[in-house]
């Protein structure tokens, strides 16, 4: 367990936000794990993993404890499926790519998201119509008080759109240290319906796609979209695509007939975020360090220099646009401290 002082967390997050941390402890096993939380009282607590879904805005005055665990193996194989464990350490696209060699299928979709495996549940993140739930069989995790190890199955999550219990009801009570997923090793279920996906096959002249194709594909719209944040300090999508009831889209194309959607239910549709944010204006628009990135406007970035309260406002104002313009409230997407 390595304990560091007064520490900036500037490469901790994906944003690139130069703040300090009081206490910095990376814990590289589960050994480290409880040792920290022996000598840390939970209030006293920031748990940091990939740092790919957050702005900090401040410097954190406390002990920020690093989920740096290592490690993943195959549990069991059967005809049609492999049962993994992966820790919460592991990078989320090293593991998709692991997958792929081993040509199993589930995480294709998911290829070049940043972040690590710990955080994926508490967001359930998605793309390209498949989200992390979908593949999902425990989450394994420690309490933080009684530093009890406990299992949640699929069901105990209560995933939701970008949500879970980890995010609500459990927030700051568990530390989630694995990850157990249920993957196809043949006659894989594929999505492909998104358009971008199918544009990719039509150039390429892929008709009959492998999941290797598929994240292929996904890849190279990711990576025209989407900034690099090792390049570029962002978080990828900063806000939900709002889900709106039936009559409020028949009300938004009176005005907007063109306006995009994906129907979720019989009374419900999604709406593209960026659409909105382009339709406004704001598609690459800058205030100093902090702006809205020019291939992608769902997607805040940091020029260099800014600060996370620069980019805070910045949001703040691409709210205010939106709801002045269409009456919808966009939600942020990533955790704001």
């Amino acid at each position: 367990m390595k304990v560091k002082h007064n520490t900036s967390l500037k490469s901790f997050n994906t944003f690139g936000i130069d703040v300090n941390a009081r206490t910095f402890i990376k814990a590289a096993s589960l050994k480290d794990l409880k040792d920290a939380l022996k000598q840390n009282y939970s209030e006293d607590l920031f748990i940091l993993g990939g740092g790919s879904n957050m702005l900090l805005t401040r410097d954190i005055n406390a002990t920020v404890l690093h989920i740096d665990i290592k490690g993943k193996e195959v549990l069991e194989v059967s005809e049609d499926h492999v049962l993994i464990r992966v820790n919460a350490g592991e990078n989320w696209h090293d593991v998709v790519l692991w997958t792929l060699e081993n040509n199993w299928g589930g995480f294709e979709n998911l290829s070049l998201i940043p972040g690590n495996i710990g955080t994926t549940p508490i967001q359930n993140i998605g793309a390209y119509g498949v989200e992390i739930k979908d593949n999902l069989v425990s989450v394994k995790a420690i309490d933080i008080q009684t530093l009890e190890e406990v299992e949640f199955n699929n069901e105990d999550c209560e995933f939701g759109y970008r949500d879970s219990v980890f995010k609500n009801k459990y927030k700051g009570k568990y530390i989630i240290t694995s990850v157990n997923f249920r993957l196809t090793t043949k006659n894989h279920k594929l999505s492909t319906n998104y358009g971008a996906i199918q544009e990719v096959f039509k150039q390429k002249g892929v008709s009959n796609p492998s999941v290797k194709d598929i994240s292929n594909a996904v890849i190279e719209i990711r990576q025209q979209k989407l900034p690099d944040p090792k390049i570029l300090g962002n978080s990828g999508s900063f806000f939900k695509n709002p889900v709106v009831s039936i009559e409020k889209l028949t009300e938004l194309q009176r005005i907007h007939p063109e306006i995009p959607f994906y129907k979720i239910s019989e009374k419900e549709v999604k709406i593209p975020a960026g659409w909105l944010i382009e339709s406004v204006g704001l598609k690459g628009y800058r205030e100093g360090d902090a702006g809205v990135h020019k291939n992608q406007a769902l997607v805040l970035v940091n020029y260099g220099a800014a600060t996370g309260h620069e980019i805070l406002s910045l949001s703040k104002k691409v709210q205010k646009k939106i709801l002045k313009h269409f009456q919808i409230e966009l939600q942020p997407e990533v955790n704001i401290f």
